[in-house]
């Protein structure tokens, strides 16, 4: 089939390299020329694992172009995706849906073939119905329609999530829509694939309840991480013990720094400001608590750490590892690594950042931190090390050698997955979210080297500059 896919970030782009890998023609559309030029040559404008390679090989066959005309996508198109972003808007929790509106605006008038115009995106419920409405009115003449197909994609897994999907729910208006998403999915349910076809509402509401439900798992085990502290009980054994549970299940009950990127904050207060604009915002009132929750667990981290390097970041040096939202992504939106690093900055600390990928958008978003492109520079001379994203890298770290180039072995463990009593064994001081302290105190402590705040890597500027809020965008 020849499919288009309007919209070329992060869903876009895997989406697009994953339909033409399955064997359709494919023509990618963004207004960015910069980033039509960078995918069009085979290389992605964000890292994600497996992305560059299924992309370089497509765009080798032919199979998938891009290109920054409409007018071209609209001749082109069977099926044309819809796959840009829908942030919180500015003054309110709700969507801003104005480049789902923009797509539709711009394509109908080049719609000059039969074809399905499929949402990826994730929108309040309701509307496929007005967009539907919106093509009618802007392209009377045309025989298209409007479908929803949402993305469950996990960054650090998108390819292998839109390849290997665990179902594939389409929300369409008539069994012509139907057909055609089925044909698209073909390779996907001829594997076994669940399909689930539904309404168009229904669809919609599937993505905003997955995201709710998952962020309700997360900040329910955060919330037991703050009881944990308070009893001198263990969260992890916690979470072991009712995860074995089959109708509770483990996944999703890791407590740590709480969740945050591109989707689940904005989604959760989408869908409550939603509800509300239906009459039934009580319904979901619990998903404010949950989102109070998950910004709380930022706060109670700082206060922690604050706590750990002796009652006040002023004239400490502190070790950040860990920018993005998440490991195996270059991501750092709503970063509750980042959060915390700007408030410890703001606070008065000098702080030292590594991310394996994501240095560079987090030097962006915060230029006023100091960025190290390697764990032992930013360790050097650090009174306090927080372990703030949970990359591989970081646990194959070695706390003797660490402890070696910084001026305290003091280490908050943020995201509960590093080995305290490894840590703790070389001399470290280890405090993790929802765990008690070992009752025995640690071994003795390695001969140290006393480094200067100057050393280093990066320049800072002015503090208080280049903060980011840790309140609710």
């Amino acid at each position: 089939m020849r499919l288009t896919v309007i919209g070329t970030g992060y869903l876009g782009a895997v989406h697009a390299a994953c339909m033409a890998d399955i064997g359709h023609e494919v023509l990618g559309v963004d207004v960015d020329a910069g980033k039509v030029r960078a995918l069009a040559e085979g290389r992605p404008p964000f890292f994600e694992p497996g992305l560059h390679e299924i992309l370089a090989r497509n765009v080798g066959s032919g199979r998938l172009r891009f290109t920054t005309s409409l007018r071209e996508a609209g001749g082109f198109g069977d099926v044309h995706f819809i796959c840009v972003g829908t942030p919180q808007q500015r003054d309110s929790q709700a969507a801003d849906l104005r480049y789902v509106d923009a797509v539709v605006d711009s394509l109908a008038p080049h719609l000059t073939r039969p074809c399905l115009l499929v949402g990826k995106s994730t929108v309040p419920v309701g509307t496929t119905g007005r967009l539907t409405a919106r093509l009618r009115e802007l392209a009377p003449g045309a025989d298209a329609e409007v479908a929803w197909n949402p993305e469950f994609l996990r960054e650090g897994f998108a390819v292998q999530d839109t390849l290997e999907p665990d179902r594939i729910v389409a929300g369409t208006l008539s069994s012509r829509a139907d057909e055609t998403l089925r044909a698209v999915y073909a390779p996907m349910l001829r594997a076994g694939v669940p399909y689930i076809g539904t309404d168009p509402a229904t669809a919609e509401l599937v993505k905003a309840a997955a995201n709710s439900f998952l962020a309700t798992k997360i900040s329910f085990i955060n919330a037991m991480a703050e009881v944990c502290d308070a009893s001198g009980a263990d969260v992890v054994t916690l979470a072991d013990a009712i995860g074995r549970d089959t109708r509770i299940g483990r996944r999703f009950l890791s407590a740590g720094l709480g969740f945050g990127g591109g989707c689940l904050p904005k989604d959760i207060r989408a869908f409550a400001a939603r509800a509300g604009e239906l009459g039934v915002g009580r319904a979901v009132a619990f998903l404010r608590e949950i989102d109070e929750i998950n910004m709380r667990q930022r706060r109670r981290t700082v206060d922690i750490a604050r706590e750990l390097a002796g009652g006040t970041f002023s004239g400490r040096r502190v070790a950040v590892l860990g920018a993005t939202f998440k490991p195996d992504s270059d991501d750092v939106r709503d970063s509750p690594a980042l959060a915390v690093a700007a408030a410890v900055h703001d606070q008065g600390a000098e702080v030292h950042v590594h991310d394996p990928q994501g240095a560079g958008n987090a030097r962006a978003v915060l230029p006023a931190l100091r960025y190290a492109t390697d764990v032992t520079a930013a360790c050097r001379g650090a009174d306090l090390v927080l372990h703030l994203t949970e990359w591989r890298d970081y646990r194959d770290l070695d706390p003797v050698a660490l402890a070696a180039v910084v001026r305290r072995p003091k280490l908050l463990d943020a995201r509960n997955a590093l080995e305290a009593s490894r840590w703790r064994a070389a001399g470290w001081t280890v405090h993790a979210l929802g765990r008690p302290a070992p009752a025995t105190a640690p071994g003795p402590q390695p001969a140290r080297v006393t480094i200067p705040h100057s050393s280093g890597s990066g320049s800072a500027a002015p503090a208080g500059t280049d903060s980011l809020s840790l309140s609710p965008k």
